[in-house]
Order: structure tokens, then sequence, then C-alpha cells
């Protein structure tokens, strides 16, 4: 399904991206416009620009031009896959590891969540995600380096001068995020191991009365 990768059988397969927007969305939500968050300001601080707000995680901070109130969320969907999912190649990460990075790009950036990948890891940490990083994470235990990941993205966002504001909200979606992997990763090795449904164009087929073997006609 789109360029994410399928980790269940069948053409109605929900991918792994699937069901990781689903999870980043909850944490995210609707509309809000706290004019104390730089985020909602379409000058990335605030009192700079508009006070637009953010929907579904798509912020006036990172697109200045877009009407924010009006995002739908199928538009935040499209920037979602194209943004977030795709720039730090979560279709090659596990399942868990993906949600995890992908809601931190998200929520902290593209560059800072393969900074903080890269650091659990024990790769330069120069916000690009290469071979070399992916070699690293696929050396590694997932667990551990999920595990490592989510101990300093807290560190990064305690460190943040809007923590004292948001801070009880952030750590709720930090302490969350390892239960969603979870269950992330049960619902997609569940559909993997289940076979998948006919289309009813295959099960009419299936039931169908095998063709009569036709009589040759005199020549």
């Amino acid at each position: 399904m789109e360029d994410a990768r399928s980790l269940a059988a069948g053409p109605w397969a929900v991918s792994a991206f699937d069901e990781a927007f689903a999870a980043v969305v909850g944490n995210e939500g609707g509309f809000g416009n706290n004019p104390a968050d730089p985020g909602n300001w379409t000058g990335g601080a605030v009192g700079a620009g508009t006070c637009r707000g953010t929907k579904w995680g798509i912020s006036a901070a990172a697109y200045p031009t877009l009407d924010i109130e009006k995002v739908t969320e199928g538009d935040a969907r499209v920037i979602y896959l194209a943004r977030y999912w795709t720039p730090i190649s979560a279709a090659l990460l596990a399942p868990a590891l993906a949600l995890l990075v992908f809601d931190a790009a998200v929520n902290n950036g593209v560059g800072r969540a393969v900074m903080l990948l890269q650091a659990a890891v024990g790769a330069e940490q120069d916000g690009l995600l290469g071979p070399q990083t992916l070699a690293r994470v696929a050396a590694a235990d997932a667990s551990a380096t999920a595990a490592e990941f989510q101990a300093r993205r807290l560190l990064f966002m305690v460190g943040l001068p809007t923590w004292h504001t948001f801070g009880l909200g952030w750590a709720r979606r930090l302490c969350r995020l390892p239960f969603q992997a979870q269950i992330m990763t049960a619902s997609l090795q569940s559909r993997e191991a289940s076979p998948s449904p006919a289309s009813p164009i295959e099960a009419s087929t299936r039931n169908a009365p095998a063709p009569k073997a036709s009589t040759p006609s005199a020549a």
C-alpha cells in the first residue's frame, strides 16, 4: 500500500504506515491554536506571523501557507507519508521502532528524529539517514534501540523551553508510545499470519462448477 512496506498478506492488507499513521494522528489530535505554542505561529515563534494553529500534527510553523483549520485527515495522511514516513526510511525499520521514530519526526522534525536514532545506535549524528546509520540499526537489538531512542527523546524534550507549559501532555505521549508500538507490532504479525480474504470474484470462482469438456465440432 503506497510505498510503505506492507507486513500483512492480501490485497486489502493494512500496512505498517496505516497503523503508525492512526497512532500518531491520535496522539496529535484535532485543531488547536494555543498562542503559547510556537508551532502554532507561521513564523515559528510566539508572536511571529499569524497564529493559525495545528491540526492532525500539521502546524503553521512547518506549513505557514496552509489554512491549517481546513486541513483534513486525508490531507494529513498524504503529508505524513511523503514528508515524515518516507524520509526516515520507516519501511526498513522494525515496526515498533518505526512508530517511535515516525512520531518523533512529526512532533520534533525529521532531522531531530534521525539524530536521536543515530545517537541510539552510536552513529554520527548528522541528521541524514544513510546506509551507515541503517546498517547500525539493522545490527543492533531492536528493543534496546527503541528504549534508548525513547530515553534520548525524553531528555531532548525536557530541555525544551516550553516543557513547563506542555510537558505533562508530552510525557503522556512518550509513555503511551511503547504500548502503541507493542499493539501495532502484534496487529501486523496477526495479519501476516492470517490468510488473506478472497475477493468476491475469487470466492464465486472457487464455488462455481467445473466447466464441461467441449465436444469438438465436426469438420
